[in-house]
């Protein structure tokens, strides 16, 4: 299927690794010139090489921290500046802390909130008078399925999935008279370095063996085994381009059709997963 993406302008955030590493060279592979930022300039300059080198496509390492506004306003101005405009904008960085409500102070709420929620916004109001002037554009968001399937475990990361949700359906709404589509991917666990972080999170928390915990993922997932980046990718590439012209307001799971209930079992049922 022919997606349209060749000499599309794509700027990804969190491009240096994982999801938007695995985003970025999927877009790359389909002709399309590429953007990509993170936090760490060395790490993203080696991405870029990368990609560039295996594609022969124009791959742009440009460094900022999400975190602040100057810092998110400077790359969206350099990314236009080097590229001309921005037709796809994927929002991917940011994490926040898993654990349950009360080991969530207040610095972690924080820390999760300025990054996974507040990164995204601050990119959108970078980007969406761009993209509004030129009537036109295509913003997929990378959030999570905790925002659509809660987890007690997870409450921090499942507010601010929510929160993600929440906004971009309003921006499709609002923006979609000025030509642009806002939609969100939304993805249970991915075979990533974050990911694992994530299981010795919980394994510490729950008082469980790292052994114990996959056990646990692997049996709420039932297609058996944890997503891969480029399966995100695959959908992210899908939703941005101009086959899902008329998909807009979307918030699409890709998660095996996990159940997260399954995920806690043994605090309910005194499973033995040893």
């Amino acid at each position: 299927m022919e997606l349209g993406l060749s000499n599309k302008n794509v700027l990804i955030t969190g491009g240096s690794r994982g999801v938007g590493r695995a985003v970025a060279n999927a877009f790359a592979r389909e002709g399309a010139n590429v953007a990509i930022t993170s936090r760490t300039a060395d790490d993203l300059a080696a991405t870029a090489k990368e990609i560039a080198n295996s594609t022969g496509a124009t791959v742009l390492p440009i460094a900022g921290d999400w975190r602040e506004s100057a810092d998110v306003d400077r790359v969206v101005s350099e990314t236009i500046g080097e590229l001309g405009h921005i037709d796809v904008f994927v929002p991917n960085a940011g994490d926040a802390p898993p654990g349950q409500f009360e080991t969530m102070d207040d610095e972690k709420w924080h820390w999760g909130l300025n990054l996974k929620f507040m990164g995204h916004m601050r990119g959108c109001r970078a980007v969406l008078p761009h993209m509004a002037e030129r009537g036109s554009g295509a913003v997929t968001m990378v959030v999570g399925n905790d925002g659509l399937k809660p987890p007690f475990a997870e409450i921090v990361p499942g507010a601010c999935n929510a929160a993600d949700i929440n906004v971009a359906s309003s921006l499709a709404e609002q923006y979609g008279y000025k030509g642009i589509r806002v939609n969100t991917v939304n993805p249970g666990p991915i075979d990533t370095s974050r990911w694992a972080w994530c299981e010795e999170e919980m394994a510490e928390s729950r008082g469980l063996t790292l052994e114990q915990v996959r056990s646990l993922i692997l049996a709420s997932l039932p297609r058996g085994y944890i997503c891969t980046p480029e399966e995100v990718a695959d959908v992210v590439l899908f939703l941005s381009s101009d086959r899902a012209s008329y998909v807009s307001g979307a918030h699409v799971p890709v998660d095996g059709a996990q159940r997260k209930a399954l995920m806690y079992a043994d605090q309910h049922f005194n499973i033995d997963w040893a």
